[in-house]
């Protein structure tokens, strides 16, 4: 049984209208020392990504209220992000046996793929599996948008100019459509 629309525009529609400021919103509050960390548009296409997961929560009051709920979200993704890091800093021990190890995966991960093992072979086939069926969930225009940036090395301002829109716009659409993307590879299949 499907759920009832919500009242009032689309989630999409609302932050696809939001998300220049909510770009700037995220660059003026990150900071420095989270800026060095992680990229403004990391913050904001995962920011994006939870408001979509969070959509049963949301009911539309407005765009005001809207504003306010995308802001609150973009804040505690700030303020997680900064306890994240702090935590990870208080133990500078662990810190560096995590890079050390992280060190050895990716590199036993890309020598399994170097060798071609059988194993190493089946578990890409199945992450392009999962990235395929997460892409056919997506729409004609999510897939689009990522094909031109990802696939055709598009800059946003050929995107724009194709599209017919600004480069702020084809940002805001590729920052959607991976969200979409991303909700959908960690959502149980249908």
């Amino acid at each position: 049984m499907a759920l009832p629309e919500p009242a009032g525009p689309p989630l999409e529609s609302l932050l696809e209208r939001h998300l220049a400021e909510l770009e700037s919103y995220v660059q003026k509050n990150m900071g420095a020392g989270l800026a060095q960390r992680e990229s403004c548009e990391d913050l904001v296409q995962s920011i994006c990504r939870e408001v979509l997961q969070s959509r049963e929560r949301f009911e539309f009051q407005g765009e005001a209220a809207f504003r306010k709920w995308l802001l609150q979200a973009a804040l505690r993704k700030l303020i997680d992000r900064r306890r994240f890091y702090r935590a990870r800093k208080r133990d500078q021990i662990a810190r560096e046996a995590d890079l050390s190890q992280e060190w050895q995966i990716a590199e036993i991960a890309k020598l399994v793929r170097t060798l071609g093992s059988p194993s190493g072979e089946a578990m890409l086939r199945e992450d392009i599996s999962r990235l395929a069926a997460g892409l056919d969930r997506l729409t004609d225009k999510d897939r689009g948008i990522i094909r031109m940036i990802h696939i055709d090395g598009l800059t946003h301002g050929d995107v724009a100019e194709r599209l017919g829109c600004t480069e702020s716009q084809s940002r805001g659409r590729l920052f959607l459509a991976l969200a979409r993307l991303s909700a959908h590879l960690k959502a149980p299949k249908p």
